[in-house]
């Protein structure tokens, strides 16, 4: 970089606030330099029907999901942790960045992502591009569970192992991180998601009544666990009886919450001991003493941490703030302009 370019830059920074995203498939989180934590929203878009033109977003969206009239669609515009929907995704972006920047600056922000270690060439360039198309001066990327494991503060910089678990709404990113590289990281589509998708199957199944994503995740929320409960719980759940096509309210318990989440926690676990077996020896030897640190909305369920602990031998801590983990992580990545060349991806795009 020129002596120019390096004046030039300093000056855009100085006269702009930078901006952390953790661009999340069920909460988008915003992180503003020297701000904090600014804005916490679910990932949903509220658009009239047939139409591109965005009637609602976040909050206010998520209100109206499964209780939309025909003429306004509520939409989710990512799924699995990548981009879905790209006009939409880029409207949402472009809300999120004008809410959290304001009028602070005349100067576009700079903006840092979170993204999924298991995402595309392709994927990546479509993040990068509606963050550009969203108002962002420049873009930068940032791997989730690096990320992460800046934000519970790992010392991510050592040359020790450090291992972070972020359980999102449409990932899991298992990592183990030293000397500010990912050595080795598995990314499994199964998370918060797929917990509430059992749950919905599971009612169905066994009591022939049909609920909404919302309701799935305060039952997960209330009664589900990963692992027995000292005392075991029950919850009145009401939905549609698929019989008689009537409401019908029906008891359900926390034993059968967490058989009806064993499938999507065993892919979680085993995507965990697959990395494990892929530590380099000296590595492994560094997390017998350290640990493993679950992150993310995810690590919320009751009992993960036992089972995580019971399956790989390992001392097992939940972050102290799990939900703002990735989004802190990019906060603290953009207070140090080189750390934030250190971890982020090399490869950014400029507007």
């Amino acid at each position: 970089m020129s002596f120019f370019s390096t004046i030039s830059a300093k000056l855009l920074s100085f006269f702009s606030t930078d901006i952390g995203i953790d661009l999340g498939t069920a909460n988008t989180l915003v992180y503003l330099k020297d701000h904090g934590v600014v804005l916490r929203e679910p990932s949903i878009v509220a658009v009239k029907a047939g139409t591109m033109h965005v009637l609602a977003v976040g909050d206010e969206a998520k209100r109206m999901l499964g209780r939309t009239p025909g003429s306004i669609t509520a939409i989710r515009p990512l799924k699995d942790g990548v981009i879905a929907d790209f006009e939409i995704t880029e409207a949402m972006l472009r809300h999120f960045i004008t809410k959290a920047h304001g009028s602070r600056c005349l100067i576009r922000p700079r903006v840092l992502i979170a993204v999924p270690s298991g995402i595309t060439e392709v994927e990546k360039r479509a993040v990068k591009d509606s963050g550009l198309h969203a108002g962002a001066r420049e873009v930068f990327l940032i791997e989730e569970p690096m990320a992460a494991a800046i934000g519970v503060g790992l010392p991510v910089t050592d040359p020790a192992a450090n291992m972070i678990i972020d359980i999102g709404g449409g990932t899991t990113e298992v990592a183990i991180i030293s000397l500010a590289g990912i050595v080795f990281s598995r990314s499994v589509r199964v998370a918060g998601d797929e917990l509430d998708e059992a749950i919905i199957n599971h009612i169905k199944r066994a009591y022939n009544v049909l609920i909404g994503e919302r309701t799935a995740e305060d039952i997960k929320l209330q009664i589900g666990s990963a692992s027995p409960l000292e005392k075991e719980m029950v919850m009145d759940v009401k939905g549609r009886d698929l019989v008689a096509g009537l409401p019908k309210t029906v008891t359900i318990s926390s034993k059968e919450i967490r058989e009806a989440l064993m499938e999507p926690v065993s892919t979680i676990v085993a995507a965990v001991r697959i990395t494990l077996e892929r530590c380099p020896p000296e590595l492994s030897a560094d997390l017998v003493d350290h640990g493993v640190v679950l992150a993310g909305g995810g690590a919320l369920l009751r009992g993960l941490d036992t089972l995580i602990a019971q399956e790989t031998a390992l001392p097992v801590h939940v972050a102290e703030d799990p939900l703002s983990a990735v989004v802190k992580g990019t906060g603290r990545a953009l207070e140090e302009i080189n750390f934030l060349r250190a971890v982020a991806s090399q490869d950014r795009v400029r507007f």
